[in-house]
């Protein structure tokens, strides 16, 4: 049931008695990431020198509006691909987004498609994937390139919030648990992680002044990491200050290490885009035999920026589909709640009717999670993944060559800033609004 609706299923006997709504997003979650190992795969190297032999990806190359009135199919196929791939997945999400708004609980009609017929959703993907790699080229990749880059930052600035709370709740369960058990092992624990983050923000920068600044020009870069450094240092002081610490007593430096440290990783990502060669020893020009201009060979798309990325997204995407957070104001934020107000309605009788385990409604007095601001979270994931499995480039205005272009330091480093500015909030709320209550 947990597969197909109210259909027999031979995998019901291997799910355990689970929320009708967990499975849901965990379902629409691994839709995500099937696309993301589709796309993964069709930039390695020995697959995407295969991609012209599918029918119809290199031919209606024509005009379209008036840009490039032919392109050769030969240039990069793998970063078209990409681009397919996340416009599919983008308009899935967004279809279901639509559908689902303002669905209020399981009795309505649509609650049906968010929760069953999968079999029938999946094919719905196939066809739309289908139908995108038939999108002629011309002003495609050029103009999906900007709808990417929107997403994409609106995706990190979730990421954010998802960071910062995962950090506020990871120091309030471990200060807790250090209370009730009055156990030392607690607070060296939180030391050891605190200094780690902290050591490994440290020896990052350092590395980032030796690896893409230099003793003359590179100012950018310096600027880039000079201002975040500075701003990672205020927010660590003010997490520490006495009135901060009297109107927050859970705050404290362990949440600063680990926003420094994320901090540090988009400053990192950031430079890697910086499209001056004598400042960032990792950029990579391709141009539309497919050679280029690297210091050693090419073994795939993704530098190490890309696959820590990856591995963030990753984790975060699952955080939006498994659990809410500890805080309500987070919960509203996100439009999600661990417990709806239809939670356990009819659990138990659904649980082991027939004495099988099985997938129980657990929204019939209304959802748990909003069904358009989730999907509407899964479209920004795609396309934040879409630009991450390309480095964030984009074709020059013939088409034949792959730069990096400054729209992508940009937005990186907006959202890095957006992302202190966001946790020094959290810090100095209490005292800015005395009259709120953010317990």
């Amino acid at each position: 049931s947990c597969l197909c609706g109210s259909a027999p299923c031979l995998l019901c006997g291997c799910c355990p008695s689970t929320k009708n709504s967990t499975i849901s997003r965990l379902l629409f979650t691994f839709f995500l990431f099937l696309g993301t190992l589709v796309s993964v795969i069709m930039i390695i190297p020995g697959v995407e020198k295969e991609l012209h032999k599918l029918p119809g990806f290199c031919e209606g190359s024509g005009s379209v509006l008036g840009v490039q009135p032919r392109v050769d199919c030969s240039s990069f196929l793998g970063h078209k691909a990409v681009y397919r791939m996340g416009f599919a997945m983008a308009a899935f999400f967004c279809l279901f987004a639509a559908l689902m708004v303002c669905v209020r609980s399981s009795k309505d009609p649509r609650a049906a498609l968010q929760n069953g017929f999968w079999f029938f959703k999946f094919l719905v993907l196939v066809g739309i994937t289908v139908g995108a790699f038939y999108i002629p080229d011309g002003a495609f990749t050029s103009v999906w390139f900007y709808f990417g880059v929107v997403g994409s930052f609106l995706f990190i600035l979730i990421q954010l919030v998802l960071l910062i709370d995962f950090a506020h709740s990871w120091s309030q369960r471990w200060l807790r648990n250090a209370g009730e058990s009055s156990a030392r092992g607690w607070y060296a624990a939180l030391c050891t992680v605190t200094f780690t983050f902290y050591a490994t923000s440290i020896a990052a920068v350092a590395l980032l002044y030796i690896y893409y600044t230099k003793p003359e020009g590179c100012t950018e870069g310096k600027a880039f990491i000079s201002i975040n450094l500075i701003l990672c240092l205020v927010v660590s002081v003010v997490s520490i200050l006495p009135k901060v610490q009297e109107a927050q007593p859970h705050s404290g430096l362990l949440q600063a290490s680990l926003i420094t440290l994320y901090t540090i990783y988009v400053t990192w990502s950031a430079l890697a885009n910086v499209p001056t060669r004598r400042c960032n020893p990792t950029l990579l020009v391709r141009n539309s035999t497919g050679s280029a201009t690297a210091p050693e060979p090419l073994t795939a798309w993704w530098d190490a920026p890309s696959i820590v990325g990856l591995v963030i997204f990753t984790l975060c995407t699952l955080f939006i589909s498994l659990r809410s957070s500890d805080h309500p104001q987070v919960n509203k934020l996100m439009l999600t709640e661990e417990s709806g107000p239809g939670a356990g309605a009819g659990s138990a009788g659904a649980a082991e009717e027939g004495g099988v385990r099985r997938a129980y409604d657990n929204e019939q007095d209304g959802v748990s999670y909003s069904y358009t601001f989730f999907h509407l979270c899964l479209l920004l994931a795609a396309l934040y993944i879409m630009m991450t499995l390309t480095n964030w480039y984009r074709p020059d205005e013939s088409l034949q060559v792959l730069r990096s272009p400054w729209t992508a330091v940009w937005v990186k480093i907006s959202s890095s800033w957006a992302g202190l500015l966001l946790y020094l909030w959290t810090l100095v709320a209490p005292l800015v609004l005395p009259d709120r209550d953010f317990s």
